[in-house]
């Protein structure tokens, strides 16, 4: 029997890195609101090395329509400004000689229905590996018969993985409907 909780466990673990991972992508989708988030993938050339933007520069976010950069060397301004107008932020930045504001502006009704149609695709790839992890799971189960496990054992293996893998889409469900909401939020 402990044999086949490993292979909850590790249906589990799969399931849960694809959450991770589709948290991961709808913070870097822009809903309109400042989020300092859409700027993890910009990198800088720092004395020879490219690093992230976030370990040369305080980035704060003092309301909700704007971030603010703050870089330890003021030199860097440029650099920082250069690296934003190069990148897929799709914001240009307003540079004073001190700090870098970035506006966030408001989102038009057909860029708020493209990004919800980008939500669901990223959903809908999360919703997939978990299938593929469920899919996993009872094929290793099926494989253990095999090996001597009883199949009304194997049957109940099985819908014990369902219940895991429902148990994950339904989060998904609801990580896209709270990001379609703040998309959609005027």
């Amino acid at each position: 029997m402990a044999d086949i909780k490993t292979y909850f466990k590790t249906a589990e673990d799969k399931m849960g890195n694809v959450l991770v991972h589709l948290d991961d992508a709808l913070a870097h989708i822009r809903a309109g609101k400042a989020n300092v988030r859409i700027l993890d993938p910009v990198k800088i050339d720092y004395y020879g090395s490219v690093v992230p933007l976030s370990n040369v520069a305080t980035i704060t976010t003092p309301d909700a329509r704007t971030i603010v950069i703050q870089p330890w060397e003021k030199k860097l301004i440029s650099e920082i400004e250069k690296a934003i107008m190069n990148s897929e932020v799709g914001i240009t930045p307003e540079n004073n000689g001190e700090v870098i504001r970035l506006a966030i502006p408001t989102l038009t009704e057909e860029r708020r229905k493209t990004l919800a149609k980008q939500v669901k695709s990223e959903g809908e790839e999360a919703k997939i590996s978990i299938r593929n992890a469920r899919r996993d799971a009872i094929d290793a189960l099926k494989k253990e018969i095999k090996n001597g496990l009883a199949e009304d054992e194997e049957k109940d293996a099985e819908g014990e993985v369902q219940k895991i893998h429902d148990k994950f889409i339904k989060k998904v469900d609801e990580m896209l409907a709270l990001k379609e909401k703040e998309i959609m939020t005027v």
